[in-house]
C-alpha cells in the first residue's frame, strides 16, 4: 500500500492565481481578506469596513482611505504519468513505486492547503482507469496513488502525454510531468510544448542499477522494454564508462529541452522518494 510521506512537500506557483477560491498562494486580485497590501481611496473600494482612519486623517484633501489587501488563492497540481513499457523497469528501486510515492505526497501535500490535485496516466494514450479529475479530497487521491503503484505497463510509446496536456486546457497549473524520459527527443519536446502555458516540473525516475551500479566486467543482458529485444553484452570498464558518459548526455538533452520550452529544470528521482529533496529543487528553481 502506498503511503504519503510525513514530509510535506512546499511549492510555490511561479505565476499568481486568479480566482475566488480561497487558498495558500499569492494571487493577482484584491480584496477585504488576506495580507495587506496597499491604501487607495474609498471610491476605489468602497468597503467601510476597512477605512483606514489614519490614513485618512493625514490626507491633505480629507479623502476616505481604505486598506486593500492580497488574496491568497489555490492552485491546481497535476501529475501526469508516463506508464509505457519502459517504466516497469525495476532495479535497485521500482519506478512505478516512485512515481505512486510522488503522486501520495503531492496529494497529501495539495490537499492539505486546500489546492486540487489531479492525475493522467499515459502511454500510447491517455489511460482511462488511471484519470483523477483535480480534486481537493486526500482520500481519492490518495488512492489513485495506490492505483498507480499497481498498474501495468506493456504499450510502448508514450504519445498519450500529448492529448493529456491538451486536457489541461485553459488556466495555468502546477504540472509533474513524471517519467523516465526515455521517448525520442522530438517527442519530448512536443510535450514540453504543448505545457507551455503551464509550471511544468519534469521529474526523471531513475535507477542508479542502470550506471553507476553497473559491475565493470562480466556479461550483461540488456532487454529494451519498448520492444527492440534483448542483446547480450560483454561489459568492460572502457564501455561502462562510455555508457555513463551516454547517460549524462541524455540528462544534459532533456535539461535544454526544458529549458528551451520555460519549464523548470528537471528533478532526478533515483531509486526512493525524498520529500525534503523536492522541496529544495521547488524552492530553487
Amino acid at each position: 500500500m502506498t503511503r504519503a510521506p510525513s514530509a510535506d512537500i512546499v511549492y510555490l506557483p511561479r505565476w499568481r492565481p486568479r480566482g475566488r477560491r480561497i487558498g495558500a498562494h499569492r494571487g493577482q486580485e484584491a480584496g477585504g481578506l488576506g495580507t495587506f497590501r496597499d491604501q487607495v481611496p474609498f471610491l476605489t473600494l468602497p468597503d467601510a469596513r476597512r477605512i483606514d482612519l489614519r490614513a485618512s486623517l493625514r490626507d491633505p484633501f480629507e479623502g476616505v482611505h481604505v486598506r486593500r489587501f492580497e488574496m491568497r488563492n489555490a492552485v491546481e497540481v497535476w501529475a501526469l504519468i508516463d506508464l509505457s513499457a519502459s517504466m516497469r523497469f525495476r532495479g535497485a528501486g521500482d519506478r512505478l513505486r516512485l512515481a505512486a510515492d510522488l503522486c501520495a505526497g503531492l496529494a497529501a501535500s495539495a490537499t492539505r492547503i486546500g489546492d486540487g490535485f489531479g492525475v493522467i496516466g499515459c502511454d500510447r494514450t491517455v489511460r482511462a482507469d488511471l484519470y483523477l479529475p483535480a480534486t481537493r479530497r486526500r482520500g481519492p487521491a490518495v488512492a489513485m496513488a495506490e492505483r498507480i503503484a499497481a498498474s501495468r505497463c506493456d504499450v510502448p510509446g508514450a504519445e498519450g502525454l500529448l492529448e493529456a496536456a491538451r486536457l489541461l486546457f485553459g488556466r495555468p497549473r502546477l504540472v509533474f510531468l513524471v517519467s523516465d524520459f526515455r521517448w525520442p527527443p522530438a517527442l519530448i519536446a512536443q510535450v514540453f510544448a504543448a505545457l507551455a502555458l503551464h509550471d511544468t516540473v519534469p521529474v526523471l525516475l531513475a535507477d542508479s542499477a542502470e550506471d553507476a551500479g553497473l559491475p565493470d566486467w562480466g556479461l550483461v543482458e540488456l532487454d529494451d522494454l519498448e520492444g527492440a529485444g534483448r542483446r547480450l553484452v560483454f561489459l568492460r570498464p572502457a564501455l561502462k564508462r562510455r555508457w555513463i558518459a551516454r547517460e549524462q548526455a541524455r540528462r544534459d538533452a532533456l535539461r535544454s529541452l526544458a529549458a528551451a520550452s520555460s519549464a523548470r529544470p528537471p528533478f532526478h528521482l533515483v531509486d526512493r522518494f525524498d520529500a525534503q529533496a523536492l522541496t529544495r529543487h521547488l524552492l530553487a528553481t
